[in-house]
């Protein structure tokens, strides 16, 4: 870690930073070790690796939970369609995977459609779920979100706000509506939510600009803090994706003087301690 970071968080403050969404893989985006460079050039202490869709052999992400103790979480990822899918989910958490990845709209086969759902819930899991904003909004959601009190639910990618936006996508509207009946979810205190980078949902200026590269930043977090409160609230920088952004760096630095802005101590639990109160991270 850079001196004069480890300085100003020692002696004046310090807040754990914790990244909620990152992928690593031998095979696809980078090894985990590009990202701990990552982390330590930028002050980051925890991270939560989070396996990408398609992916079902999670080894590799408790291998490095394992390799590097305290500094990782897991959520895994099970085929629901498998008849085997609770048994597996059981097998994963008794290697200390803490997390399952779902889609707004996965379900099990048969009887029960909520059966892995259910399951990750019996296992005190953590579902953090992937999908666009209209899969959010809909009943069909927020029915999982309300029967299943017990299971936490992290919403990821400010509600897919960021999915819909993003890069080369300046030309669509952002969708306040639907958003703001994501928001809605907040009402259940089982619903959580992750918040990116701005350059998720703020198109890349042409021409760029600098120092400071966005000309207008729609208030999406602010929105996401006033529903669900600073303490539901936590940082996913998507790294490695994020390279195609502003990069690893700018997403924590922007979207925290964001949020800092605010002026109302929201920082040190949006970046750090609401998701160290989640996930078992360096305990």
């Amino acid at each position: 870690m850079d001196v004069c970071i480890w300085w100003l968080r020692k002696e004046v403050w310090y807040m754990a930073i914790v990244d909620t969404h990152c992928h690593a893989s031998p095979y696809w985006f980078e090894p985990v070790e590009v990202l701990l460079d990552e982390m330590a050039r930028n002050g980051v202490d925890h991270a939560v690796l989070t396996q990408f869709f398609g992916v079902y052999d999670n080894s590799y992400l408790v291998e490095c939970m394992r390799r590097f103790p305290g500094r990782f979480s897991v959520i895994g990822l099970v085929d629901v369609e498998d008849p085997a899918a609770t048994q597996q989910l059981a097998e994963l958490n008794s290697q200390g995977v803490e997390g399952v990845r779902f889609t707004t709209s996965m379900r099990s086969p048969g009887p029960d459609p909520l059966a892995v759902w259910r399951k990750a819930a019996d296992l005190g899991m953590i579902a953090s779920v992937m999908g666009p904003v209209e899969g959010y909004a809909s009943q069909e959601f927020e029915d999982i979100v309300r029967e299943l009190p017990d299971l936490r639910v992290v919403i990821e990618h400010l509600g897919g706000v960021g999915a819909f936006w993003g890069p080369g996508r300046a030309d669509r509207e952002i969708p306040y509506d639907a958003y703001r009946k994501v928001l809605e979810l907040a009402q259940y205190p089982n619903a959580f939510m992750k918040i990116p980078g701005l350059g998720e949902f703020c198109a890349r200026p042409m021409p760029f600009q600098q120092p400071y590269p966005f000309a207008e930043v729609p208030p999406l977090i602010e929105m996401g803090v006033d529903a669900f409160g600073a303490e539901r609230l936590m940082w996913g920088s998507d790294f490695p994706p994020v390279a195609n952004r502003e990069g690893y760096a700018n997403a924590l630095r922007f979207a925290k003087e964001r949020v800092e802005a605010r002026g109302m101590g929201e920082a040190g639990l949006i970046f750090g301690d609401a998701a160290t109160a989640m996930w078992n991270l360096g305990r």
